[in-house]
């Protein structure tokens, strides 16, 4: 069993930013790909970005440019780097990890962007 741990998420102005963190722990095993999805009030669930253990990224056209999302494999972690905020970029931040041929999910942190 795999257990997600996310943290950093809170309430920015428009223009700010913040850094999410995702830290993976529980017994052995081999991460294939960890990334971030979003999920807004009245929406469906939607692709942030994903880094695989090689290091490629891969981002959503909303994003690109403007979030960066990097790990430390020593740390079986994660980070998603969000600037240039934008209130349309509200939404609970889901930390999502392929290991092991599993798929393993946060428990959600808040990004709140508003004056």
């Amino acid at each position: 069993q795999v257990q997600l741990v996310e943290s950093g998420g809170g309430l920015v102005q428009p223009g700010g930013s913040l850094r999410l963190s995702c830290a993976a722990s529980g017994r052995s095993f081999s991460i294939n790909r960890m990334g971030w999805y979003r999920q807004a009030p009245g929406k469906q669930r939607e692709l942030v970005g994903t880094i695989t253990s090689g290091g490629s990224t891969n981002y959503a056209d909303s994003v690109k440019g403007r979030f960066t999302i990097s790990r430390d494999l020593a740390k079986n972690t994660v980070y998603l780097q969000m600037n240039s905020l934008k209130p349309e970029d509200t939404a609970v931040y889901y930390c999502n990890l392929l290991a092991s041929g599993k798929f393993y999910w946060g428990q959600g942190t808040q990004v709140t962007v508003s004056s």
